[in-house]
């Protein structure tokens, strides 16, 4: 049976040169290209523990809440019929200003600062009413291996009960902040409540619904990385021991 495709997106943007953004015109063909192929859009959660496993299926997922999910994200998913799950950092939603975390703080403060603005609670609850999924994305944003027991379970359950609570919905998914996950961080995901929860892997080997592996896409994806990277082909050999070898030596060779 095929494996569900599940992307993994951030923010969008014509000018932004951040790694984690992608322009409008690329999110687009990208997501025509899945379609033509005869993949079918669900949510994160659907796709992984729903009964749309085995199907050609593709759930669009977006981590951080950024406001150009809205504005520039939805008009297209809408055109194509495809719904997305979005994962919240939600201590950041209840307050105004940007987003701010180690790895977006360069863009504070400058030119791109407005590319930092976040979703609403107004217009998550829009979201979800439309049939997207939103799920959780811890409180602060923190490496969450890095954190000792408490903080863990307080960063995980702190954000499922802000969504519940604002939402009004029950909140059974997440996504770990830098795709930063262990053993210890899966069990205390379950235990806080979770069903399912998305990671970011070198690998694509894992089925856990706590631990689903996912397809980062990013600003360096142009149509023939993209195609690379969603290649049933690249897919198998992204499953293999291999695969983890030859990135963790590439990875070294990039940090010398």
């Amino acid at each position: 049976m095929p494996a569900p495709l599940v992307l993994c997106y951030h923010a969008l943007s014509a000018d932004w040169p951040a790694a984690l953004s992608t322009t409008p015109e690329r999110f687009r063909r990208q997501l025509e290209l899945l379609v033509e192929r005869g993949y079918r859009g669900v949510t994160f959660t659907d796709a992984v523990a729903g009964d749309a496993r085995g199907e050609r299926v593709v759930a669009v997922t977006f981590d951080d809440a950024f406001r150009s999910v809205l504005e520039l994200g939805r008009p297209i998913l809408d055109e194509l019929g495809i719904p997305a799950t979005v994962f919240v950092p939600t201590d950041f939603i209840d307050r105004d200003g940007p987003l701010r975390w180690p790895g977006i703080d360069q863009w504070l403060d400058g030119p791109y600062e407005h590319e930092l603005a976040h979703l609403t609670w107004d217009e998550l609850r829009e979201l979800a009413d439309a049939g997207w999924e939103i799920g959780a994305h811890t409180g602060s944003h923190p490496r969450l291996t890095q954190l000792d027991d408490d903080a863990l379970a307080s960063e995980l359950t702190r954000s499922k009960q802000a969504c519940e609570r604002r939402l009004g919905r029950p909140c059974t998914s997440m996504a770990y902040p830098y795709g930063d996950v262990d053993a210890r961080v899966v069990a205390a995901t379950r235990a806080a409540g979770y069903r399912t929860a998305a990671a970011l892997p070198c690998r694509l080997d894992g089925e856990d619904p706590l631990e689903w592996p996912r397809v980062g896409i990013y600003r360096s994806d142009d149509e023939r990385r993209f195609r690379l990277k969603v290649s049933p082909l690249v897919a198998r050999a992204r499953r293999s021991r291999a695969w983890s070898i030859v990135d963790g030596a590439r990875r070294r060779l990039q940090q010398r």
